[in-house]
């Protein structure tokens, strides 16, 4: 009889699942998430669901053919991960990606569920894209990037007729109308999209970038936040103003190191408002961004210190 953990399928399948303990983590989930997303499965020997929903996950994932990584962590052995991940029961297993939790649920799930999970986790990490209409896509987001925002738009919305479950589509659409300054006909957009798009990761970007937009129209001035700041570095929610104000001013990096340092002093401050503050903030930015690959690593590393 096998392990639960173990699987005897085809050769391969070691780099694609894998035991993980606290040691390996940070390597096996944090970091290999960077480049294909890594199912985290929290179980134990003396759990019955586990016994039927870990070969399940391993059956999907070795389905997806290197779509998708497993890591099993063993609840007993690894109480200081699964007390960080804030494990109440198991199963619980979560998805990562980039270096953060995207998605998950708890408890054993039908088979056919387990398959739909594993489908959006790739989805989520961009592996539903069309190939098909990029060299358009890749026009219209240069469009973009450039100003020519209406041109964007046209170009997004004729891509849309092709394919209407085009998520790289729908997103950059409704960033044209983000940086038109067209905020309700934004929203409208993102949420008309197709469900089975609804959560692709290039949506959730502009679900980010459309916050950020309307946390801009709010934003105080930064000469006057950063005084605030530096007159009580110890006041959260004055460093937390600042912080959006910054992003707002188009200061990324020094948004970034606001929360950081907000998170570095109070992690629980409002909810942890600083870590979904910066989990909005990387999700705007494009996946190679510096900005972004820096902060997730810092803020990784202080959640699994």
């Amino acid at each position: 009889m096998l392990e639960l953990g173990k699987t005897a399928s085809a050769p391969g399948a070691g780099d694609l699942i894998k035991d993980v303990s606290e040691a390996s983590f940070m390597a096996d989930v944090v970091d290999a998430s960077q480049t294909v997303p890594v199912i985290v499965d929290f179980w134990a020997p003396w759990c019955g669901p586990c016994k039927t929903l870990g070969p399940a996950l391993e059956a999907a994932v070795s389905r997806a053919k290197g779509a998708v990584k497993m890591a099993k962590v063993n609840v007993d052995e690894n109480q200081m991960i699964a007390g960080q991940m804030r494990v109440q029961s198991i199963p619980t297993v979560y998805a990562f990606w980039q270096g953060q939790p995207i998605d998950g649920f708890q408890g054993a799930l039908p088979p056919s569920e387990v398959e739909a999970f594993v489908a959006r986790v790739i989805a989520a990490a961009g592996g539903a894209a069309d190939d098909g209409l990029d060299e358009a896509l890749d026009a219209a987001d240069e469009m973009l990037e450039t100003g020519a925002v209406a041109d964007a738009a046209q170009t997004y919305a004729a891509i849309l007729q092709e394919d209407p479950v085009n998520a790289r589509g729908y997103a950059g659409l409704a960033r044209a109308h983000i940086a038109l300054g067209e905020l309700e006909q934004a929203e409208a957009i993102l949420n008309g999209a197709p469900a089975e798009i609804s959560h692709a990761a290039e949506i959730d970007a502009a679900h980010a970038q459309l916050a950020l937009a309307r946390q801009a129209q709010d934003a105080g001035p930064v000469n006057e936040l950063r005084a605030a700041v530096d007159a009580d570095p110890a006041n959260p929610q004055a460093r937390f103003d600042l912080a959006q104000a910054l992003y707002a001013n188009g200061q990324a990096q020094e948004a970034v190191d606001e929360l950081l340092e907000l998170f570095r002093r109070d992690r629980e401050w409002n909810d942890g408002a600083a870590k979904a503050q910066l989990f909005t903030i990387f999700e705007a930015l494009k996946p190679n961004d510096p900005v972004l690959l820096s902060g997730r690593r810092k803020l990784s590393s202080m959640i699994f210190a």
